[in-house]
């Protein structure tokens, strides 16, 4: 199988849709490769597991798990929907200024606090007795058109309603101008003619299939695109790994009209710690097939005292020490900095319970997990701040640019990268 095209993505996450948009648009010949399939059913349980990778127990050497999706759209789709700028002192430090792009996302994506209203009773206990205490927290930022939106708690598992911006969106409109998208193909290494990269090589199935462009950007995530690096030739990518590892603090409360699972996810967030300990706490509560993963000793926790529970997640910058193979295989473990951190909010966690009046023998912690796998493929490392490589032609825009762990939902960043991106190569640099 041959497929040809001036410009050739790899990956259809927020960054790669986000490209194959703006190009599309401007009128240039791009095609959209994904490893995945175009999923139409969202929001359930079932057909959820199928497209998280490994039915979300995709896990470390040493035991940490962490989530991805592997579909049209990436991970993104299976996002809470928050729309908070980060890394922006670390990125300007690097010649990289994105408030251009924020601006235009914020009125493309309609970015607002989430309204009063769709912040549920679980979520507002929490809030309450959070800033009772002194912890400052606000409605979170949000992609999520508020009229649609069910307040279903289901976000993790794709938006059912379409309330939620996800990439699937940005695909439909880049196939609106032109661009063509691929699924099922699983690239495996870029290919280098007289030190240009001139297309890639994959498989669909047992078909092997060929991809020539002129430009060829990676946009396969954390994990993906740094395997197609080192099997590439390029022997810095996956060397650092951060996950931005969170574990979320659970008690079960007394009042049986709670019910957190059938609100957003983290509809309000806490920062006054960021600067500081490295962590955010926000309003989470695992969906039970997963919860039942992370749970200590595998406590059950279903029927009436699952709809009981408050969660509270903390989610840290962790330090960058991790790796991703070729065989993409991964090594990822907590560094004593991270627990000290994921503790430090567990904490903070429980002095909210004890002022919520939570019996202490009902709280128990989850085991650390990723969501944001990243730093693999670093702006000043293995790519410059225009995000090429040292290859001509190549280029790499998704999580894995992120020089840190940013420590909250880096979508928006992406977004914002792929648009600055787009507009480099439009102008031909």
């Amino acid at each position: 199988m041959k497929v040809k095209a001036d410009i050739a993505i790899i990956g259809s996450g927020a960054g790669g849709a986000t490209l194959a948009k703006e190009l599309s648009k401007a009128g240039r010949d791009v095609v959209l490769i994904e490893r995945g399939s175009l999923v139409e059913q969202l929001g359930t349980q079932r057909v959820a597991m199928g497209f998280y990778d490994r039915c979300g127990l995709r896990t470390s050497k040493e035991g940490v798990v962490v989530y991805r999706t592997l579909m049209a759209g990436g991970t993104a789709v299976v996002s809470c929907g928050n729309g908070l700028p980060v890394l922006n002192r670390e990125l300007k430090s690097a010649g990289i200024d994105l408030m251009p792009e924020y601006e235009e996302i914020n009125r493309e994506l309609e970015i607002a606090p989430l309204p009063d209203r769709l912040i549920g009773n679980g979520s507002r206990l929490i809030m309450d007795m959070g800033n009772r205490l002194g912890f400052d927290f606000k409605a979170m930022p949000k992609f999520i058109n508020s009229k649609k939106c069910i307040s279903c708690g289901l976000c993790v598992l794709g938006c059912k309603t379409g309330a939620k911006w996800s990439a699937l969106k940005f695909i439909k409109e880049a196939q609106q101008y032109g661009c063509r998208l691929i699924t099922d193909i699983n690239v495996k290494k870029i290919v280098v003619r007289k030190e240009k990269a001139s297309g890639a090589v994959g498989w669909k199935g047992q078909q092997r299939v060929r991809i020539y462009a002129n430009k060829v950007i990676l946009s396969a995530g954390g994990f993906g695109s740094a395997v197609i690096l080192r099997k590439s030739g390029f022997k810095k990518a996956g060397k650092k790994f951060f996950v931005d590892l969170f574990n979320v603090t659970y008690g079960v409360l007394q009042n049986k009209n709670i019910n957190l699972y059938r609100e957003p996810a983290m509809s309000v967030v806490s920062t006054k710690f960021m600067q500081d300990d490295g962590f955010i706490l926000s309003p989470f509560i695992d969906v039970p097939i997963m919860l039942r993963w992370v749970m200590p000793k595998r406590k059950h926790i279903t029927g009436s005292r699952y709809s009981s529970l408050l969660g509270i997640m903390t989610k840290i910058k962790d330090d960058a020490i991790g790796s991703v193979t070729e065989k993409e295989t991964f090594f990822k473990t907590p560094s004593q900095e991270d627990f000290i951190k994921l503790n430090k909010g567990s904490e903070k966690a429980r002095q909210i319970f004890k002022e919520a009046s939570i019996r202490e023998s009902s709280i128990f912690v989850t085991k650390p997990r990723g969501a944001h796998p990243g730093g693999t493929a670093a702006i000043g490392e293995v790519v410059d701040s225009g995000l090429k490589t040292e290859i001509d032609n190549l280029y790499v825009c998704d999580a894995s640019v992120l020089p840190n762990s940013p420590g909250a939902p880096p979508i928006v960043t992406i977004i914002a990268l792929a648009k600055r991106l787009a507009k480099h190569i439009l102008a031909g640099n």
